[in-house]
């Protein structure tokens, strides 16, 4: 049996410093936390406001609090709400010109003191911006010009010299995280919605794909009625090269599932199974999903009851395609 070598003293000391800075930056979090009041959801309405009167929400700030606001507005963006960065250094020198009246200004300054972003009040006020910052004095400079100042104020920075901002920067961008969130769902954005704005890679594709995209059409479908054979279904499997068979009833919509898998375990116990009516072993009320629906929901319903064939309906409760187990790979989706 392979044992892994215990530590040296070197790396132990290592270990634990890590591990206390992350228990730092854990505890300031949980200060912040405390200390969120009403003007938090003061600032989520604002910003929703903003948005949904057409215009947009920019984002500066100085050194890391401007990296940290770069992060917060892209996470504005990609969910829906208008948000660009504004150079606080360049904002005198021609860079205001990409603000509107109406606009929300998100000022990230752990001091509250920043020379940069201080001379920008006057013209932000005005422009007739509204502003929202987010310090850790509240009683700065900032703190006391801003319509709505959120503390994020930290029991100290995470950095053993107490100087890095490390613990602060954290603290800002859960809160930057936080009204993003929380604005998201003040506006009712959706998965559909959050697909439309990340179309690359896997995450677009398997958001934005249908059930309809990826299961097998009606041609290709096992379709009988429950008067017929077992015998009768096992000879349209064949020829569909599929593993279940929708049953139906005299109006065409579904009546149940009757699947090889079915078949092997009537065999073990009756021979005869194949002249048995579909009607009488057949799965009653089977799973099923919706045609309209994401195909993302494909995958929940296959993990969730374990199941190889998933019968698709149209709102009359018709089978109109059947997806396989394996077809999922195919298309990516696990």
């Amino acid at each position: 049996m392979h044992r892994s070598r215990p530590l040296s003293p070197k790396l132990q000391a290592h270990l634990a410093k890590g591990r206390r800075v992350i228990e730092l930056e854990a505890a300031a979090l949980k200060a912040v936390l405390r200390r969120l009041d009403k003007n938090f959801a003061l600032a989520v309405e604002a910003m929703q406001e903003v948005v949904q009167s057409g215009n947009k929400i920019i984002v500066t700030g100085i050194g890391k609090s401007g990296q940290i606001g770069a992060k917060i507005a892209a996470t504005l963006s990609s969910t829906g709400a208008p948000s660009v960065v504004l150079d606080a250094v360049n904002a005198s020198h021609g860079d205001l010109g990409i603000i509107s009246k109406g606009d929300l200004v998100l000022i990230l300054s752990y001091s509250g003191e920043t020379e940069e972003v201080s001379r920008l009040m006057p013209s932000l006020k005005r422009l007739g911006t509204r502003i929202v910052a987010l310090t850790g004095h509240a009683k700065s400079t900032l703190a006391r010009e801003a319509e709505i100042h959120i503390d994020v104020q930290v029991p100290r920075e995470a950095c053993p010299l107490n100087l890095a901002p490390t613990s602060s920067s954290t603290a800002t961008l859960a809160v930057g995280d936080a009204l993003a969130m929380v604005l998201l769902e003040a506006r009712g954005f959706k998965k559909e919605d959050f697909a439309k704005f990340h179309p690359g890679g896997s995450l677009g594709r398997n958001l934005l794909l249908k059930v309809q995209d990826i299961m097998r059409p009606a041609e290709q479908m096992a379709i009988l009625p429950g008067t017929a054979t077992v015998n009768e279904a096992l000879a349209l499997l064949a020829k569909r090269r599929s593993g279940a068979a929708a049953v139906v009833d005299k109006k065409g919509r579904l009546a149940g599932i009757y699947t090889h898998g079915d078949f092997t375990r009537g065999y073990q116990k009756d021979v005869n199974i194949g002249t048995a009516r579909l009607a009488d072993v057949m799965t009653a009320k089977p799973i099923t999903v919706r045609v309209d629906k994401l195909a993302v929901e494909v995958l929940n319903l296959f993990e969730a009851n374990r199941i190889d064939d998933l019968v698709v309906e149209d709102r009359q409760h018709r089978p109109v395609g059947l997806v396989d187990a394996q077809d999922l790979a195919r298309f990516k989706l696990i």
